[in-house]
């Protein structure tokens, strides 16, 4: 089977968090071509007058993207019209799919770390390298990990703009109620044992709320599959039925059954509505639950042994049917938006981590950090993270498929080790339908 090299996905392996002070630099100004004006150009010149951005608006962040975007046309003169394109990443990305198929393309599209890579591997999404070097980006100014995450084929397809960690939240009144220490669980398996002191302190709230498979347990089961030496895949073959993945399986399956970890559409709010004691979620809803939360909360790294966690959330992709005077204006939008000034003011809004190595020591990161100890755990977390696996992010659909599958053996109770194997055997095909003739 052919597999994608290290100059291709397998660029994806994080490295270490670089806190080497190096600033963004965009270039200014508008820009202008000589090819025939598109949709957004004045007639006379192929100037660029507008742009479109697609947007889920990640952790609730309309409210902040428009004000980066007020601040962007007043610099550039360039007017953008932010679209509310899907409630998740999801749908935008099904929209964006059918735009692709006859309709109005945007200029500027988030996608997710699911969705990326098959607009890449289907010419979908424009290459960046040499708009970087055309508009001015200065890309190694970009957390080196979180910018690697959209390599493929010797080239960039995205560059980080949501980006975060799964984190465990927990309450700290019902933990203290619980007599448990001011921190979370090193292991699942001390969770487990802390489950049943929570259950025994509070009957009536569920110790761990964790999101169903519609709603990213895939994502956030993909830490716990390796704290037990399992995997979704090793590159592009799928290990769901190894020993050490359905023993994962299974050990979610019994925290579920036992009462220790309850499955829920909306586990975010119900923890923050002290319907819970801890929730399994992303940094994206740290700005949300701080603000809404009544109650005192901690955050700490998922459950080890480490590495039991991984990135995720979503960058900004440039379509490929847009002309490339639209290109490159988006692509000053994008470095607008992600450079080190507004990815401070994006993550203090939304809890998503600064994706700029600058930002990490900014005046104001330092400062607000002291002021939020909870928003230096998704930093601190990073060090320890763990690429996706490919049967997750690189195969289409496979977020879903896998979310799908635990729903079955988490709310539906049915046998792991039958389940895992349809998931395993669908997966393949899928690999060696879709996949395999592309690469």
């Amino acid at each position: 089977m052919n597999a994608l090299n290290r100059r291709t996905a397998s660029r994806l392996v994080v490295g270490g968090l670089a806190l080497t002070l190096l600033a963004a630099c965009a270039g200014t100004g508008s820009v202008e071509t000589d090819e025939a004006p598109a949709a957004g150009t004045t007639a006379d010149t192929g100037e660029v007058e507008s742009l479109t951005f697609w947007s889920n608006h990640p952790g609730e962040s309309k409210e902040v993207e428009e004000e980066m975007i007020a601040a962007f046309e007043a610099e550039h003169g360039i007017e953008v019209n932010l679209v509310s394109a899907g409630a998740n990443y999801e749908e935008l990305a099904q929209r964006f799919n059918a735009a692709l198929a006859g309709g109005d393309l945007p200029d500027v599209v988030v996608v997710s770390d699911v969705t990326w890579f098959n607009f890449a591997l289907t010419d979908a999404l424009a290459p960046m390298d040499e708009l970087w070097e055309t508009v001015g980006v200065d890309s190694d100014g970009y957390v080196d990990s979180l910018r690697e995450d959209y390599a493929f084929d010797d080239g960039h397809y995205a560059l980080p703009y949501a980006r975060s960690t799964p984190l465990f939240y927990y309450n700290k009144d019902m933990w203290e109620a619980a007599g448990l220490p001011d921190r979370g669980p090193e292991t699942w398996d001390e969770f487990a044992e802390w489950g049943a002191d929570l259950q025994e302190s509070a009957p009536d709230v569920a110790p761990l709320v964790a999101p169903d498979g519609s709603n990213y347990l895939d994502w956030l089961f993909q830490g716990m599959i390796w704290t037990f030496g399992g995997a979704y895949s090793d590159e592009w073959e799928p290990t769901f039925t190894s020993d050490e993945s359905v023993e994962a399986g299974e050990f979610l399956q019994e925290q579920v059954e036992s009462g220790n970890i309850a499955i829920s559409n909306d586990s975010t709010n119900q923890f923050g509505a002290g319907q819970a004691a801890a929730v399994l979620a992303s940094t994206g809803s740290l700005g949300g639950l701080t603000e809404t939360a009544q109650f005192a909360f901690g955050t700490a790294f998922l459950p080890g042994p480490q590495p039991g966690v991984t990135t995720g959330g979503a960058g900004l992709g440039i379509p490929a049917g847009i002309d490339q005077a639209r290109q490159e204006a988006a692509m000053e939008l994008i470095a607008f938006l992600t450079d080190t000034e507004n990815t401070v003011t994006f993550s203090q809004a939304t809890g998503y981590m600064p994706v700029q190595k600058a930002a990490l020591e900014n005046e104001d990161t330092i400062a607000y950090l002291e002021e939020n100890p909870n928003a230096r755990t998704a930093l601190e977390q990073l060090e320890v993270t763990a690429s996706q696996d490919y049967a997750r992010v690189f195969v289409p659909g496979g977020g879903a498929r896998i979310g799908a599958a635990l729903d079955r053996i988490t709310t539906g109770g049915e046998d792991v080790e039958t389940v895992f194997t349809e998931l395993e055997e669908e997966t393949r095909t899928v690999i060696e339908r879709d996949i395999e003739p592309q690469l």
